[in-house]
């Protein structure tokens, strides 16, 4: 497929982000797609990490700086320090991924799918860059492709799998 095509999901806290990404994700795989998600904890505090008594947790509490564990199909990774996004980019497509889905860091540069629950996050939100996509508050006046509810689950597939067959937003991560 080439480059990896990569995607921002932003809005704000319970504007269906999550909902959204799994949805596209189910969708991706359906058809073959590879993909890959990153996500920034935006909600503050600590993440949820596993158990203490795990090997993986003992070992990233007394100071590995990584900590990796592999097993049943499945891989963890427990990191000491937080890489910067283009790291965490990285990471996300350790495999190689076709669509890389990322819910939030609307900050850094990339195509977004701006979700709202209201005008008021277009008024905060309606300078953020590389906006493909607007969902969600339909009476709102938007300069962008609009779609004006998450419910509408057809057309936001459509959306995307039309995004995806674009070529100016490829990107080499």
């Amino acid at each position: 497929m080439g480059a990896v095509k990569t995607l921002h999901v932003i809005g704000y806290k319970n504007s269906g982000k999550t909902t959204l990404i799994a949805r596209w994700v189910r969708l991706l795989k359906k058809m073959g797609y590879s993909v890959a998600v990153l996500k920034h904890h935006g909600h503050g505090g600590a993440l949820s990490m596993p158990d203490s008594e795990t090997d993986a947790m003992q070992f990233f509490t007394t100071g590995a700086d990584v900590s990796i564990v592999a097993g049943g199909g499945a891989v963890q990774l427990l990191m000491n320090e937080e890489p910067d996004f283009t790291q965490l980019k990285q990471l996300a497509i350790t495999r190689i991924s076709d669509v890389l889905l990322i819910e939030g860091y609307k900050e850094q540069m990339g195509d977004k799918v701006v979700l709202l629950r209201s005008e008021e996050d277009w008024q905060s939100l309606h300078n953020v860059q590389g906006v493909q996509l607007v969902v969600g508050a339909p009476d709102t006046a938007i300069d962008y492709p609009h779609i004006s509810s998450r419910a509408e689950d057809r057309q936001l597939d459509f959306w995307l799998l039309d995004w995806i067959g674009r070529e100016e937003h490829d990107e080499t991560v």
